[in-house]
């Protein structure tokens, strides 16, 4: 329902703009912990996330098509700069330092070479996470966005079956499962927060 009125107009700009000065703050936050780890600023992007669904989840008039594309573009930038830092975090409170880090993203475990052999080696599994969780997020969010939330499904069947063979290592497989989770989690999340502004 839409009224008249200066007054509820200055109100709808103000709402607006206070949607996208919260989604903005995730933006930066997250492209500055992407370049300089901080646990606060990884919150803080959490934060900008569920305030903004909070806000838009609120009876509200649908945004003007420069204001939707706008929160769109901020809201793809959120997910992708802000997802990486996010798996991190959580990833660092599971293993609690336990796990070693490779020089291609992955982690260092002992595995048997060749396998059901005694012979163990030092592997990096794993490779690669952060551009492949850069394009699991982007497809993640734009498929919620686009109202299509059932290509997840495609999205994690794809990524499964390429890392099969690493999964065999107790080590790879949590960590895969939960960098998965979070990072599907965190993109859902800012896919939502746009269908629920453009009230969809």
């Amino acid at each position: 329902m839409t009224y008249a009125g200066p007054l509820y107009a200055a109100l709808t700009i103000a709402y607006w703009a206070f949607v996208i000065i919260v989604v903005a703050l995730g933006v930066t936050a997250s492209a500055i912990t992407s370049r300089s780890p901080r646990r606060w600023l990884v919150v803080t992007a959490a934060a900008t996330i569920v305030v903004g669904i909070i806000a838009v989840v609120m009876p509200h008039e649908k945004p003007l098509p420069a204001v939707s594309v706008v929160l769109g573009l901020l809201v793809l930038a959120l997910s992708v700069l802000g997802g990486g830092p996010a798996v991190l975090f959580v990833l660092a409170l599971a293993s609690k330092g336990t796990v070693r880090e490779g020089h291609h993203g992955g982690i260092v475990v002992e595995r048997a070479e060749p396998p059901a052999s005694d012979n163990l080696v030092h592997v990096e599994l794993l490779r690669g996470g952060t551009v492949i969780g850069v394009f699991e997020r982007v497809a993640t969010t734009a498929s919620i966005m686009a109202g299509f939330p059932e290509a997840i499904a495609v999205i994690v069947a794809i990524k499964s079956v390429g890392r099969f063979t690493e999964l065999e290592v107790a080590e790879a497989r949590e960590r895969f499962i939960i960098g998965t989770l979070v990072s599907l989690v965190w993109a859902a999340a800012c896919g939502a927060l746009f269908r629920f502004a453009i009230g969809l």
